[in-house]
């Protein structure tokens, strides 16, 4: 079952807010939020808001257990935008563009927990070729040359 919570008009620019619910993409809930404690970033406790809330909706509305809940999608959209002016030189103005976003964390029981410790390590190592010697390169030339 898929649950969500959403932050309407957050304070935070959209671009800014997704470097954040890009990390907890996939993982299980209890690990995002302990992962977003230590992000140094404006939107980590706006987000990790909204995904207390989406896992408190599962626990009281659907009677899920906050262990086997992993967050399934986490989007960020652009929201409505106040616009200002800042005086300038020569009694002109420039627009100042205060932007808001919305965050939408999904959480779902329905996905394997998968932690990230735990993930095969896809990298593999390029085994180490024996390179040729000036010297094992030179033994069948004269080898050959022998026999000539």
């Amino acid at each position: 079952m898929q649950v969500t919570s959403t932050f309407r008009f957050a304070r935070i620019s959209a671009f800014k807010a997704r470097e954040v619910t890009r990390e907890i993409q996939g993982l299980p809930a209890t690990d995002a939020l302990a992962l977003l404690k230590f992000v140094p970033k404006k939107a980590a406790p706006m987000v990790s808001k909204t995904l207390a809330s989406a896992v408190a909706n599962a626990e009281n509305n659907n009677g899920l257990s906050a262990a086997d809940l992993v967050v399934k999608e986490a989007t960020v959209g652009e929201g409505t935008t106040m616009k200002r002016i800042r005086p300038r030189a020569r009694g002109s103005a420039s627009a100042i563009r205060k932007r808001t976003s919305h965050i939408r964390i999904v959480v779902t029981d329905e996905l394997p927990i998968v932690r990230r410790g735990d993930k095969k390590k896809t990298a593999t190592r390029r085994k180490a070729t024996p390179k040729a010697t000036a010297a094992t390169a030179e033994t069948p030339a004269s080898e050959a040359s022998a026999e000539a």
